[in-house]
């Protein structure tokens, strides 16, 4: 805001009236519906993909499928729906394993400007410390006695000054330390778990998961799915006053939202999110909805009422009706408002008298986010991100280099889907051909008049004439069996197709290999090969992207230092992909392995239980100890020591070479005595007598 003066103008003004709108206004709108509509026209093949998809996984035959004459049965199998259900369900157990949106905030293999690893040893003399390390449990002689009327408020404020006190642990070193005793941190990593935790707090509140969810969906189903943000929105939490008084409290927060691949228009020339120019998103919004963008920063409020007043003016595009089942159309009370996010030529902003920072001096063009309803401009405000970025993340399911839509599970399976729904309508109108006579009757035969109906007991009178059967009955051959056996085929093509097999999404009666528990388990491993490569273009087309945007995000509006540093995001979705059992079973055995005095030096042990609560769904944060708390335990150890027995280092009493446990003491010394030795405390054996003396 410093390159900014206080009449500067961010965003382009509101007018007094709007028939005197400004014709580089106008400029800027045309700017964008040539590109809205270009998008469109590029896109036309996409759709025609999308409504093939979505008819496949309702069941729905389309207008291109013609049945004949002879054809009774429309009958539609729809094993496309399981194929998406299936894969669907696995995508979101892998990346909802842990209950939380998967990603994590790590710092850099090097990071800068602060200390990567730091420790402290409560057992070094005190000559080699900085300053010794102050208890904060207190003792009966520390000059500090508690006050009379202590209640628990006051003890609590004694803490508080008492950790402030320790704010800064004396006898801090940089570098892991390398004694027993001592107690490693890494103020890097305690940087980015606080980050962490502040983004997934933020991913909660904006209900991301619900989101990702439905993105998720059409990224199976159609391909691609598609979010974006972070947006600052003001979010209403519920609260009442003691005397009843309803009084919300409003804060500002980062959120995100689910984009449908319809209302979705990229740049048609670019191949994915980093090569496009711009994103236009099309909004069919109420009046509720519209005058609610008034409270928005840099909408223009007169502007909106006008295209209020002028009436809504949402027109249907050709696959909404599709997708709509083809209901009755009434009309559509809805705005159609378009949402622009892309490069604009620094002339036409300039034209807009939009304020240029002076660090973009020599820059030729700039991010802008431009807002239009009913040919008006509603908004026009440069791209308040820094880095500029357009707040937009496609995924596809199956990546496609030459095109930015990606291809999903239903278009893998389109052909296999109409191979099975034509050999079974073929079985079903053979059965019903087959499963019923064909009668010929002889007309000269038999006295005319006669009712023609067929059933049980049925009489047909004959007249005399020539002798010979007057009614025959023909049956057709049943070929049924060779057309299911067919559907079985096209059955097995859809699961080489999708890559997702029967016996993975619930098939019984599995033969051969998978007849065993180890021999299914690895079928099953097999089987997962196809979500690992779509897990993966989650995480780097849709978790990373957007765990970076809220990076971002709090890096330039948060001022909180203990969240700042050289920090970098990285998805986990693919790390789900361990079940945690395996996971916290090869970190306990880890933990054995180091815990051998000759390998311990090397070991991380912080890391190692943080990690382990982590697998066992634990917050390490509650259950694991920071800085300061570790040093206050590190000391009250060592005040509740027991003291060494005499013999040991420094401790007078018998000689280390005493080898009798003794310790110097007479309780418990050498072994029990036996009969006959002075001790024994049973009376002694009387000797035996020889026979025959009295």
């Amino acid at each position: 805001m410093d390159n900014y003066t206080e009449d500067t103008q961010l965003g382009l003004d509101d007018v007094d009236n709007v028939n005197a709108e400004e014709p580089s206004v106008n400029k800027m709108l045309a700017y964008v519906l040539e590109r809205f509509h270009k998008a469109e026209d590029s896109r036309k093949i996409d759709e025609e993909r999308w409504l093939r998809s979505y008819r496949n996984y309702r069941g729905i035959y389309g207008p291109d499928v013609q049945f004949t004459e002879a054809e009774k049965s429309r009958v539609f199998i729809k094993v496309t729906k399981t194929k998406v259900l299936a894969a669907y369900s696995q995508i979101t157990d892998v990346l909802f394993s842990n209950n939380s949106f998967p990603i994590s905030v790590e710092p850099t293999i090097l990071p800068e400007g602060v200390a990567e690893s730091v420790h402290f040893d409560p057992k070094e003399p005190k000559d080699l410390q900085e300053e010794p390390v102050v208890s904060p449990y207190g003792s009966r002689d520390d000059g500090q006695p508690l006050p009379p009327g202590s209640t628990f408020n006051t003890l609590m404020n004694r803490l508080g000054a008492l950790k402030d006190k320790l704010g800064n642990i004396k006898g801090l070193k940089e570098g892991p330390g390398v004694t027993p005793s001592s107690v490693t941190f890494s103020p890097a990593q305690v940087a980015a778990k606080k980050m962490e935790k502040k983004i997934k707090d933020q991913l909660d509140e904006s209900n991301a998961s619900k989101q990702l969810r439905s993105t998720a969906f059409e990224c199976v189903l159609f391909g691609t799915g598609v979010m974006k943000g972070p947006f600052a929105v003001d979010k209403e939490y519920p609260n009442w006053q003691e005397d009843g008084e309803y009084a919300p409290v409003i804060k500002t927060t980062p959120s995100t939202s689910h984009v449908s691949v319809w209302n979705f228009y990229p740049d048609p020339d670019a191949s994915n999110m980093d090569e496009v120019e711009f994103v236009v998103e099309r909004h069919k919004m109420s009046r509720s909805q519209l005058r609610a963008l008034k409270k928005r920063p840099y909408f223009r409020k007169t502007v909106i009422d006008d295209v209020i007043a002028q009436g809504e003016s949402y027109v249907k595009k050709y696959w909404e009706d599709d997708l709509d089942d083809y209901q009755v159309n009434f009309g559509v009370d809805r705005f159609e408002v378009l949402e622009f996010w892309g490069i604009v030529d620094r002339e036409l902003l300039e034209d807009n008298e939009i304020a240029i920072p002076k660090e973009l001096d020599n820059v030729d063009e700039l991010q802008a986010n431009i807002w239009c309803c009913n040919d008006r401009v509603i908004r026009m405000v440069l791209n308040p991100f820094k880095p500029a970025r357009i707040p937009y993340y496609a995924v596809p399911y199956e990546l496609n280099l030459y095109s930015f839509f990606g291809i999903g599970v239903s278009e893998n399976m389109d052909d296999t889907q109409t191979l099975m729904n034509g050999f079974m309508r073929m079985a079903v109108d053979n059965a019903v051909l087959s499963g019923n006579l064909i009668f010929e009757v002889d007309e000269t035969n038999l006295v005319p008049g006669q009712d023609m109906a067929v059933y049980p007991g049925k009489v047909f009178r004959r007249q005399g004439g020539a002798p010979g059967q007057a009614i025959f009955g023909t049956k057709f051959p049943n070929v049924s069996n060779e057309n299911l056996q067919l559907f079985d085929k096209a059955r097995v093509l859809a699961d080489e197709s999708t890559g997702i097999p029967s016996f993975s999404h619930g098939q019984t009666g599995v033969s051969g290999v998978g007849r065993t528990a180890s021999g299914i388990s690895m079928l099953m491993n097999a089987a997962s090969g196809q979500i690992k490569s779509v897990v993966k273009n989650m995480d780097d087309y849709l978790l990373r992207p957007i765990g970076e945007a809220f990076f971002s995000f709090n890096m330039q509006f948060d001022f909180d230092t203990e969240i700042k540093g050289d920090l970098e995001v990285k998805a986990r979705g693919t790390e789900s992909l361990m079940a945690n059992e395996v996971r916290s079973q090869r970190l306990m055995q880890f933990l054995q392995v180091a815990s051998n005095p000759v390998l311990a030096p090397f070991a991380k042990f912080p890391y190692i239980i943080r990690e382990i609560a982590k697998a066992m769904d634990l917050d390490p944060d509650k259950v694991t100890n920071n800085l300061e708390e570790a040093a206050r335990q590190a000391q009250l150890m060592m005040q509740n020591q027991p003291p060494a027995p005499p013999g040991a280092p420094g401790v007078p009493g018998v000689g280390v070479a005493d080898m009798t446990g003794g310790g110097a003491g007479n309780i418990g010394i050498g072994a029990a005595p036996v009969p006959g030795e002075q001790g024994f405390s049973a009376a002694p054996p009387q000797p035996q007598q020889p026979q025959g003396i009295q």
